[in-house]
């Protein structure tokens, strides 16, 4: 009591000698945390009728304005916590991969394995797409029914792996080895399969090996191309545009004698299948391998880039009819 008669003087003090009644927020500024009692004794009432004067306090109900905040929070909190759940349990597959060799099914999107050695290793049926398989050894690996959408191969050792159903969308397989590789029920027109070894004959068609063959022509991998020209040959012999697109690819690796071979079997087959543009470019380029072996005496010898563009600018429109 002393104390509350000590704090009442000291505001009285503060307000002048005007009569004024004491203002419960400056004891409360003099004391930080009064008691019920004080407070009332301070106002002249009771305990009682103190209490009864302080309102409850509603509990806090969420307007319509914000609960699509918190349903967004709440949206983005457990999309959080499913992420983190899941490289969790995709890093624990690629662990599982790189000591067991074994993941049938497993979930190894985005995966890291770069140079991986992965001999024999079991993953039919995986999600490896967007995987970076670069360079990795997958010899006689089981890979049927994986999903390798997206997913990089570039430079990787699939000798022997068997790809059977796998989905090769937008995979890259560019500079892969795929000799003896089982590839059956696959489809590789949206695959990237540049510089590829060892694509077996029925993993495409004539004229997919044709058209693989010229891409690599134009990046002037002509040796590359020649040799998916002789798939699209072995599939289809009488292919009179893979003749004469391999006799280009030969002439420009100089082998003057293949080149006029190829063009002339490709002039007698566009004849017989009446296609005038075909055997007007199985001439020409006969015409320009016979300058190329005898050359006229003139101080600057014949350049030939020109006229090869053109007629390479032909290959690729004997993919539709004429």
């Amino acid at each position: 009591m002393s104390r509350i008669n000590s704090l009442s003087d000291k505001v009285k003090q503060n307000v002048g000698a005007q009569g004024l009644r004491p203002n419960i927020d400056s004891v409360r500024s003099l004391k930080k945390s009064p008691d019920a009692v004080s407070v009332a004794q301070n106002r002249g009432m009771s305990k009682s009728q103190h209490c009864d004067r302080i309102k409850p306090v509603a509990p806090f109900i969420p307007n319509r304005a914000m609960k699509p905040i918190l349903l967004t929070t709440a949206a983005i909190f457990t999309a959080i916590t499913l992420n983190t759940s899941a490289f969790a349990e995709n890093l624990q597959n690629i662990q599982k991969v790189l000591s067991t060799k074994t993941c049938p099914g497993c979930d190894l999107t985005d995966a890291g394995l770069v140079m991986a050695e992965l001999v024999g290793a079991n993953l039919s049926g995986a999600d490896l797409s967007r995987a970076n398989l670069s360079r990795a050894n997958l010899t006689g690996a089981d890979l049927t029914g994986a999903n390798l959408s997206g997913a990089s191969l570039n430079g990787a050792n699939l000798t022997g792996a068997n790809l059977s159903g796998a989905i090769l969308v937008g995979t890259d397989l560019r500079n892969a080895y795929l000799v003896n590789a089982q590839l059956f029920g696959t489809d590789l027109s949206n695959a990237y399969i540049q510089g590829t070894i060892g694509l077996p004959q029925y993993a495409g068609t004539p004229e997919d090996f044709y058209a693989w063959g010229v891409i690599e022509a134009e990046r002037g991998n002509y040796q590359a191309a020649i040799e998916h020209y002789n798939q699209a040959l072995n599939l289809k012999a009488d292919f009179a545009p893979a003749y004469l697109a391999r006799g280009i690819a030969r002439f420009r690796l100089s082998n003057h004698g293949g080149a006029i071979q190829d063009a002339e079997v490709a002039s007698q087959l566009f004849t017989t299948q009446e296609n005038l543009v075909g055997f007007q470019a199985s001439q020409n380029l006969i015409a320009m391998v016979e300058i190329a072996q005898n050359p006229p005496e003139v101080r600057s010898r014949p350049s030939f880039g020109n006229a090869l563009v053109g007629i390479g600018s032909l290959l690729l429109r004997f993919l539709s009819p004429l």
